[in-house]
């Protein structure tokens, strides 16, 4: 009765420049540009150079090609559903767009309320916070003022992270714009477009217009 053994792939568990097979005791690995071809060690590595370079900068580049082929992808089909902090927590509604117009943030409770339940509970005579019942502060422009100058960029930069990495895509957001434009942090473009990727990919509107900007090649105005 004969017996049928697989024959190994021998081309790809040959070193590409003294054609050692791989084994147990010799360890094969991958040009980490292009993963086509293996070497024994990095001296094959280096004597194969010469006559590997062309097809190695090809395949390079064909693989960078198909990474961000493959991001656009991601990046334009994810996303079109509008995040839940993009609700009204009173009317469940969507807060339209740009919600900065739309809607109102209490420092109370932090919860974005759109303008219609705001005049709802206006026209009821209550002028107390609408979600959480508690009284609105008097405005005052120096109180704010003083904030202002008492912001510390870096940390909010580090809260920021905090919060991005315990899910929240407005940190994500506002991380975009730190790095994109620099403040706080060194100007980062290419970090900063993945941080608004990240976000858009989830939702936020705001990102995937902050990167169109981008592609336009014109600035982008923080919200």
């Amino acid at each position: 009765m004969s017996c049928c053994v697989p024959v190994a792939d021998v081309v790809n568990e040959t070193c590409a420049n003294c054609g050692k097979q791989g084994s147990d005791t010799v360890k094969l690995k991958n040009c980490t540009a292009c993963r086509l071809v293996k070497y024994c060690g990095v001296d094959c590595q280096r004597a194969h150079r010469k006559q590997h370079k062309k097809a190695c900068k090809q395949r390079a580049a064909e693989l960078k090609d198909e990474q961000l082929e493959l991001k656009d992808e991601q990046l334009y089909s994810q996303g079109h559903e509008r995040p839940e902090g993009d609700f009204c927590p009173i009317c469940t509604l969507p807060i339209p767009l740009p919600t900065g117009m739309h809607s109102r943030l209490n420092c109370c409770c932090m919860k974005t309320i759109c303008n219609g339940c705001v005049m709802a509970a206006h026209n009821r005579g209550m002028f107390d916070c609408p979600f959480c019942r508690v009284p609105c502060p008097d405005d005052d422009a120096d109180v704010v003022l003083a904030m202002v100058q008492a912001r510390d960029m870096q940390m909010a930069v580090e809260l920021w992270t905090e919060a991005s990495e315990l899910g929240s895509i407005e940190a994500l957001f506002d991380l975009g714009n730190a790095y994109y434009n620099g403040d706080g942090v060194q100007e980062d473009n290419a970090k900063g477009i993945e941080f608004w990727s990240e976000a858009a990919m989830q939702g936020h509107v705001g990102s995937r217009h902050s990167l169109g900007n981008h592609e336009a090649g014109r600035e982008t105005m923080s919200a």
